[in-house]
């Protein structure tokens, strides 16, 4: 014998039973709208792992960086994550390389494309910062000279 309910939770079953299809409806799209999401944000982790800049570090002979070095080194490898922000976490991670070429070994620090300017910066004195990629995509902008402009009175 099926117990009988106390009065208002029976009182809601027709209720129920009316939206049931609204429900099942809204439960659709809700699963529809976290499956785009879903299905988005793994392009754009894509897109950004296969648009990354890779730059080359070279110590000198006298290298020998102290603990203040260090620490703003970290924190300027912490940055790259926040010149990144519109890109999903695993694809702004950076990523130290070492590789090692007729017994020369060379160190590569790689990011985010939008994350390029942090990267280039150098992080210690005695680090020199080689990229791969040109400069031909930035154009400096020049002021004339007030003295130079034509129809001036000087």
């Amino acid at each position: 014998m099926i117990p009988r309910l106390p009065g208002p939770i029976a009182g809601m079953g027709p209720w129920i039973a009316s939206s049931a299809p609204y429900l099942a409806g809204l439960l659709l799209g809700a699963g529809a709208a976290a499956l785009w999401l879903a299905v988005r944000r793994a392009q754009r982790v894509r897109e950004a792992l296969a648009d990354r800049v890779r730059v080359e570090l070279i110590p000198t002979a006298t290298f020998n960086p102290g603990e203040g070095e260090v620490t703003r080194w970290a924190h300027q490898l912490a940055r790259i994550r926040f010149a990144a922000s519109s890109t999903p976490s695993r694809g702004a991670a950076a990523r130290i390389r070492y590789s090692a070429t007729n017994g020369k070994m060379r160190c590569y620090l790689e990011g985010p494309a939008a994350a390029a300017a942090v990267l280039s910066m150098p992080g210690f004195a005695e680090v020199d910062v080689r990229t791969d990629r040109g400069t031909k995509s930035i154009t400096p902008v020049r002021f004339p000279d007030p003295a130079q402009r034509e129809g001036e009175r000087q």
